[in-house]
């Protein structure tokens, strides 16, 4: 009978167990504190004295546990937290990851709601979904989220956590960001390099030219040519010098900002996965290439225009605060957030443009109408080119290259949607989804660039984050991808491979990549062969 008794009841368990586990666990505790009791009452009245002051100690101990466990529990059941689903002891929420991660969180906000918290390991994380909500992070709580979580790759590949993207709020955030806005991204900064972008983006379009061997259509690789070139412009402006090594992954590839080994921190003393082990390696690795194009700049003329020079002549003023190695997080960032990111962006939106002839035909129409045929396309006209720029921003709405931005990291307690957000906490937007909105955006998954014409507001489409922390270089980015796309459509004729339509699926990795890398079938325009040819 007793056997028949346990079965119903270990279905009631584990729902209990699920819904109420701190009540549950509340409960066992005190049992276990009772039966402790009870075995050293039961060893006897002589035993006791003899272990008297054993036993009290003991005893007072797990009373003390006891008491603050339970004051610990009351106290979170007070805070009004936001909804979230059923954990696990010590990984938490961990096991509901699955790739791609901003579609699981999409999955479980249509489930929990537009906010929902969650538990990686012995982190405490918001996933917000919402723009609105978003806002409220980014306007009013913007200085308590205005922080990164601490991480091994933050540690050692962000030089001990004292780069742009990764350094505390404070003083020392604030120069880097200062040096950032007034050295590198200003708009005469931009202005005065144009023509090195200019340059490199104009040298590409005379290379498909020259190898282009006639025929109706050429094939090429696009992924790989856009890697290519953004690289080069980049390692153009800051060291003067085209990218000569063999790969554009092996040093600046995409890289996880967090790990399960910093969700779950015993796993570092272990080496869980060679991790830390692998990013050491690499930071060895990017270390000696940045230093070796500081060392070759040193020893270069220093009326030279890059970037590494202009960070020279300040470390020639204040050597305390550029050392090299601040010198090497800036130009870090720029090669890990400025290449990949671009590149991609840009094989979105050929991607896009392939699919919608008539967009490509409409945004040919605009660069004509401007230019003509006597000169190819230059930075400066990018911004006389409004429906281009349309174009852009709706592959950013549809495609952003960080779905769930850069995490920030809350310095105190706050609340954002009436709910209790803790001290501690690591936020993350899922932009991906908010961008993709229906109750903001009409035809929200169809790509019609017609709806940025007059702009847009708000934190519905903050494809580089928004506040404090919001990318620096994002004025770069527009310039560049604006300037790729608008050649590439003024220069050449594009076509798919095929009938069928260009696929849209998206990879599973950190950055929001296609699934298929691009190829595309070109001809030069006959109007431009001969001028391209002349470049």
């Amino acid at each position: 009978m007793q056997h028949h008794r346990i079965k119903p009841f270990l279905p009631c368990a584990l729902n209990l167990l699920i819904r109420r586990p701190k009540v549950v666990f509340t409960k066992l505790l005190f049992s276990l504190l009772n039966s402790v009791v009870k075995v050293l009452l039961s060893y006897g009245e002589s035993y006791w004295f003899m272990n008297m002051e054993i036993g009290f100690t003991f005893s007072i101990i797990l009373l003390i546990f006891s008491i603050f466990i339970f004051l610990k529990l009351q106290n979170a059941r007070k805070k009004n937290l936001p909804p979230s689903p059923p954990s696990l002891p010590i990984i938490g929420h961990l096991h509901l990851l699955k790739s791609p991660i901003h579609q699981t969180f999409k999955s479980l906000s249509s489930k929990y709601g537009p906010i929902i918290y969650l538990h990686f390991g012995t982190s405490k994380v918001i996933i917000v979904s919402s723009a609105s909500i978003a806002e409220q992070c980014f306007t009013k709580n913007d200085i308590i989220f205005a922080n990164r979580p601490k991480s091994l790759a933050s540690k050692h590949l962000g030089y001990n956590h004292t780069t742009i993207g990764f350094s505390p709020y404070g003083d020392h955030w604030r120069n880097l960001r200062r040096i950032s806005n007034i050295q590198i991204f200003s708009t005469f900064t931009l202005n005065n390099s144009s023509s090195v972008r200019t340059e490199e983006v104009q040298f590409m379009a005379k290379k498909l030219t020259l190898d282009y061997k006639g025929g109706i259509t050429q094939k090429v690789k696009l992924k790989i040519l856009f890697e290519k070139l953004v690289y080069d412009v980049l390692t153009k402006m800051v060291a003067g010098k085209r990218w000569a090594e063999p790969s554009t992954d092996d040093l600046f590839g995409p890289t996880m900002i967090m790990n399960i080994c910093d969700y779950i921190p015993v796993l570092k003393w272990v080496g869980f996965q060679g991790l830390e082990k692998n990013l050491v390696e690499l930071k060895i690795r990017r270390d000696k290439f940045l230093q070796g194009l500081i060392d070759e700049c040193r020893k270069s003329r220093a009326d030279k225009k890059t970037i590494i020079h202009t960070l020279l002549s300040l470390q020639g003023d204040q050597p305390e605060c550029y050392t090299d190695d601040i010198i090497k997080g800036v130009i870090m960032v720029m090669f890990t957030a400025g290449t990949h990111t671009s590149a991609v962006t840009m094989e979105w939106a050929m991607s896009l443009l392939l699919n919608h002839p008539e967009v490509m035909k409409k945004a040919r129409l605009e660069i004509d109408n401007l230019i003509g045929e006597t000169r190819p396309l230059e930075e400066p006209d990018i911004l006389k080119l409004p429906y281009l720029r349309c174009i852009i921003n709706e592959t950013l709405r549809l495609f952003p290259a960080g779905p769930l931005l850069v995490p920030h990291f809350s310095t105190q307690d706050c609340t954002i949607e009436g709910y209790h957000i803790p001290k501690g906490t690591i936020l993350f937007v899922n932009i991906w989804e908010i961008q993709r909105d229906r109750k903001i955006w009409e035809e929200a998954n169809e790509f019609k660039p017609e709806r940025f014409v007059g702009g847009i507001e708000g934190c519905k489409f903050i494809p580089f984050g928004m506040g404090r922390r919001a990318c620096p270089g994002s004025g770069l980015a527009m310039r560049l991808i604006g300037l790729v796309l608008g050649l590439f459509i003024q220069c050449f004729e594009w076509e798919r491979i095929g009938d069928e339509l260009v696929g849209l699926d998206e990879s599973c990795g950190l950055m929001l990549s296609k699934l298929e890398p691009l190829e595309a079938l070109y001809r030069p325009r006959e109007s431009m062969v001969t001028l391209l040819s002349q470049l």
